[in-house]
């Protein structure tokens, strides 16, 4: 049997809470901080501009060799400017629980990201994480602290949170 992994990451951007949430709360946004060698494109067409719970988002994602893959999540809650959370209902893990927090804090927000995932295939799927799941997941945590901070600012103490496997 597969094992469920976990990632936490924290950062601090020199924002106001409501513009932190205002960004990060509307799916369209969500390509502005996804790396682009993923080809990820929002390909549901009702899925409305800001999330709310029971809200179904429908992708593609390119994250090996370019093939195309299907991804369905699900916002299943959402407590305004404070956390929201979405589950994979359909797509490349057997599971995916993303929490989203945000935290105003002096200087700005604290947002923090924490992804439960379990990958397919028992065993197998554990080989594919430790050859390069985990390194993509990496890099895509990555270029979104990248994105945030290329689109937001650097906060004036940024110590950058490494990124927390478990």
């Amino acid at each position: 049997m597969s094992k469920v992994y976990s990632i936490k990451t924290v950062q601090t951007i020199p924002i106001s809470l409501t513009e932190a949430w205002d960004f990060f709360s509307k799916p369209d946004n969500l390509k502005d901080i996804t790396p682009s060698n993923l080809g990820f494109l929002i390909v549901s067409k009702h899925h409305g501009k800001t999330m709310y719970p029971g809200q179904i988002i429908e992708y593609t994602v390119k994250p090996i060799l370019g093939i195309p893959l299907y991804w369905m999540t699900e916002i299943t809650q959402v407590t305004d400017q404070q956390y929201f959370i979405d589950q994979q209902r359909f797509g490349p893990y057997t599971m995916w629980h993303h929490q989203h927090h945000f935290k105003a804090v002096e200087g700005g927000v604290e947002m923090t990201d924490i992804v439960h995932y379990k990958l397919p295939f028992f065993f197998l799927g554990d080989i594919a994480n430790w050859l390069f799941v985990k390194r993509q997941l990496k890099g895509i945590f990555d270029f979104r602290f990248q994105a945030t901070e290329a689109k937001f600012g650097v906060w004036k103490n940024s110590q950058r949170s490494e990124i927390q496997f478990g």
